[in-house]
């Protein structure tokens, strides 16, 4: 077992279009405490071009964890979130514990069809989803936040094909196969809170962190209540004691 002296490493897994630079706020405020990786995932970042697949997501998760030590506690946000579930249901012995925020719904059905939707969109007019998203940053979020979310580029033109690869997962069936300690966590305005009893059902040792008046994005606003809410959940996992199981809610 990873000990508190040592710090247990983070892996963080950016969202869609964006890159690694959006979590640099979150990681700056926890400092020193525990060694840190934040990769950019294939067709994103220093990435841009590259196909996105989901199997090339989790191994690039994979190599983060390697350059750690072998085993970290992975938090990630929207794409990062699936990603980050993907790659705890296919290599459980790297995941020490997951934070999944923002990735609670199954995508399928009308949801599905939604994103799908926008995806053609993005990836039909890659340049003008690229500023529509960054004004949508901008109004979401604290400008150090913002600025985060668009220091590493964006591109929308990605969309397409990361839509294609989280509808054909199965996310549930990821956290089945996943023994370890998962806190999913989500804004009470976020719409990708869908299905997030399902998801705690399928959790062997899970919690259901609602944060009060927040969107899909808002999780991220404060910071430094992330990077506390992560470090927590580090030392959770190093101490052995198990998260609060099925229905409790609430900040942490």
């Amino acid at each position: 077992m990873e000990t508190n002296e040592a710090g247990l490493p983070l892996v963080f897994v950016h969202g869609t279009r964006v890159s690694a630079t959006m979590w640099q706020p979150v990681i700056q405020a926890i400092g020193a405490r525990h060694p840190v990786a934040a990769p950019d995932l294939p067709g994103h970042g220093a990435r841009r071009g590259e196909p996105f697949t989901l199997s090339g997501a989790v191994e690039a998760v994979v190599a983060a964890i390697d350059t750690l030590g072998g085993r970290a506690l992975v938090t990630g946000l929207s794409l990062g979130g699936y990603v980050a579930l993907a790659t705890a249901g296919r290599h459980p012995e790297r995941v020490a514990g997951l934070v999944a925020m923002g990735c609670t719904a199954v995508p399928r059905g009308t949801l599905g069809a939604v994103y799908r939707g926008a995806a053609r969109l993005s990836g039909r007019y890659p340049q003008r989803a690229d500023r529509l998203s960054a004004f949508a940053f901008r109004r979401a979020l604290p400008g150090p936040l913002a600025r985060a979310m668009v220091a590493g580029g964006l591109d929308c033109a990605v969309v397409p094909s990361v839509v294609a690869a989280v509808s054909a997962m199965d996310p549930l069936a990821s956290l089945s196969a996943y023994p370890g300690p998962v806190w999913l966590v989500n804004g009470e305005r976020d719409h990708f809170r869908r299905d997030e009893r399902r998801f705690l059902r399928a959790c062997h040792q899970g919690r259901l962190v609602i944060r009060p008046g927040c969107g899909h994005l808002g999780v991220l606003a404060d910071a430094t209540a992330v990077a506390r809410q992560v470090c927590d959940a580090a030392t959770v996992v190093t101490t052995g004691r198990a998260p609060a199981m099925a229905s409790a809610e609430g900040g942490r």
